[in-house]
Formats: structure tokens, C-alpha cells, sequence
């Protein structure tokens, strides 16, 4: 980004994504605050809320110049009625609680990104979802003569009701963007990349289900690039798909990543194993099962030029920063 320092606000920016965001702005020379249920130490300014009521954290968002909204329960969890509420709650109520606020400032932030998913898409293996002709999710059928399970329509559900909330009340003073974003790939501890890592480096990283459905995904780089480039540009709003524009099958994403860390082979996960091994590590099969086949079309159209188009190229430079960690 080019020009003065921007004053930046990350709601729930306390997680993975959020410390990518933070570091990546702090680097940039911006002033960057973080709001969260549990202030830590930082190079960066951390700032109490509860994600419930306005309170002090408010006067980060008078004359801001981005928000930047990533609060949400994590949804790496098995779908009971209790993780439901959570996983709902924590997003519908922090994003009307900033609808509240953002609207009732006399100098509201001039942008207020979203956190929204690429999983608002349906089970695609047909063809690639952009954000035009993209086709929303929800009772989709998944083969010739089965729909998709109810915990999927769960997911999509919750993602149509965060984007219709963001969207519910205009702010001609603050241009709006949801970020439907695939996974984020970073060579960092405690991601999905070291999850799916560690299980290549022992014997684990084979094919997932029956590796025919797509795995969209975005290295880090090109999503801190793609905020920069979203911030920058004043003519983009409305929902913007964060994804590189190559999905590929889960099949060939497992081998590349294989490749890449010089692993031969990896026991496959056929759907049976998958189930009971999503199960007694408490989380969902459709996290690995679902197609999601999204590509970044409003991002392509404007010019935004990935660093990471192909899968094999982000995964070999993942792969040797994570070897190069200090």
C-alpha cells in the first residue's frame, strides 16, 4: 500500500488469520489495533471487548480507515447444539454489534471488511464458482440420488445469515466488502498447512475421501496482498471470493503437497476411515469432503496478479519456509 499510515481495527483479530493481518500490517508501517477478549503483548496495540456490548474499543473505530471484522467461534469442532450456538452466535452478534456502532459514529471507518467463507458456495464438481454465477449452497445434491448431509447445510445456512446481516443496513459512509475466503495456507504453527503437514511427514497424506471433490485454498501472501489490493481500490464492494484461481481435486492437492516434503506415498482416508477419524478428533467431515471449486473473479477482473497461482509452486515455497523456520 502506498501512502500515509492507515489506522487499522481487527475485531477478533487474535487467531491465526488475525496475526498474519497484524504482522503484516505492522510490517507496512501501518497503526494496527486489535480487539480481543484477551488483551496479550504485542507490537501492535490489543484493546478489550467482549464481542457483545459497545465499550471503550469503540473510540478505535471513530476516524479508523479500515475495519477489518475476523471474530468466529472456530468451526474445527463437531457440529452438537452447543458448538451450533457458538459458531452462529459468534458471528451473527459481532456483526450486528459493529453495524450498530459503525452507523452511530460521526467518523466511521471509510472500509469495513467482512469475514465470510468460500463455503457459502454449493458442493461444486461441475464447474467453478465465482462470485456472478457462483451458485449458494443448501440442499444441493452431492451425487445422482443423495443431498448433501444437514451439518453442511448448517455451515451454508450460517454463512447466507452473516452476509444478509453485513449487508442489512446501508452505510454510505463506509464501502462494504464479505470475504469469501478459501483456506489460508501459511508456513506458520498451528494452521491448517501444519495440520496437513505433519500428517504427510508420517504416512498420513493420502488421498481424502474419493479425492474427486476440489480443495480451494490461498497462500499467504496472496491474501495479505489481496486486502492491500482491495483497500486501495474504492470502486470494489459486495461479496469478494479470496481464493486462488486454481481449485484442484483433493486427490492431486495430497499428492502435491507429498511432492513438495519428498514423500513417496501417503495412506489414503477413504470415506469410512475419514468418518470415524473426524470423530475422535472432534471434528467435521465435511471441513475435507465438501467441493468447494471457487475462484476469484471479481479479484482476476480488477487485475489483482496472484504470486500463487498453482497449487504445486505455493505448496513447494510453503514447504521450504516451513524447513527455514528459525
Amino acid at each position: 500500500m502506498t501512502g500515509r499510515p492507515l489506522r487499522i481495527v481487527l475485531p477478533g483479530g487474535s487467531g491465526h488469520v488475525g496475526q498474519m493481518l497484524a504482522r503484516h500490517f505492522q510490517l507496512a508501517g501501518h497503526h494496527v489495533t486489535v480487539l480481543t477478549r484477551s488483551p496479550y503483548s504485542a507490537s501492535w496495540q490489543t484493546v478489550h471487548w467482549d464481542g457483545a456490548n459497545p465499550g471503550t474499543w469503540v473510540e478505535t473505530l471513530e476516524g479508523a480507515d479500515v475495519c477489518i471484522n475476523l471474530a468466529g467461534r472456530s468451526v474445527n469442532c463437531r457440529y452438537n447444539q452447543k458448538h451450533r450456538r457458538e459458531i452462529y452466535d459468534s458471528r451473527i452478534g459481532t456483526t450486528g454489534l459493529l453495524s450498530r456502532v459503525i452507523t452511530s459514529l460521526p467518523a466511521p471507518p471509510r472500509i469495513w471488511m467482512n469475514m465470510s467463507t468460500a463455503t457459502i458456495y454449493r458442493h461444486a464438481l461441475d464447474k467453478p464458482m465465482d462470485e456472478v454465477t457462483g451458485e449458494l449452497g443448501g440442499r444441493e445434491l452431492i451425487s445422482q440420488h443423495r443431498h448433501a448431509p444437514e451439518t453442511w447445510d448448517f455451515s451454508v445456512g450460517v454463512a447466507k445469515d452473516w452476509e444478509a446481516l453485513f449487508f442489512a443496513i446501508p452505510t454510505p459512509r463506509t464501502r462494504k466488502i464479505a470475504l469469501r475466503s478459501a483456506v489460508v495456507f501459511s508456513p506458520t504453527p498451528g494452521g491448517v498447512f501444519a495440520i496437513l503437514l505433519n500428517l504427510v511427514r508420517i504416512g498420513l497424506g493420502g488421498t481424502q475421501g474419493n479425492g474427486r471433490q476440489f480443495v480451494s485454498w490461498i497462500h499467504e501472501a496472496d491474501f495479505t496482498r489481496a486486502i492491500d489490493f482491495l483497500i486501495e481500490h474504492d470502486d470494489i464492494a459486495g461479496p469478494v471470493n479470496l481464493a486462488a484461481p486454481n481449485p484442484l481435486p483433493n486427490r492431486e492437492f495430497m499428492q502435491a503437497l507429498r511432492d513438495a516434503w519428498e514423500m513417496p506415498n501417503g495412506i489414503p482416508a477413504p470415506w469410512l476411515l475419514l468418518q470415524i477419524a473426524t470423530f475422535l478428533m472432534r471434528t467435521e467431515p465435511e471441513l475435507v469432503l465438501k467441493s468447494r471449486r471457487v475462484v476469484p473473479g471479481r479479484l482476476l477482473q480488477a487485475g489483482f496478479d496472484f504470486d500463487f497461482r498453482n497449487w504445486q509452486e505455493a505448496a513447494d515455497d510453503l514447504v521450504r519456509q516451513w524447513k527455514n523456520r528459525p
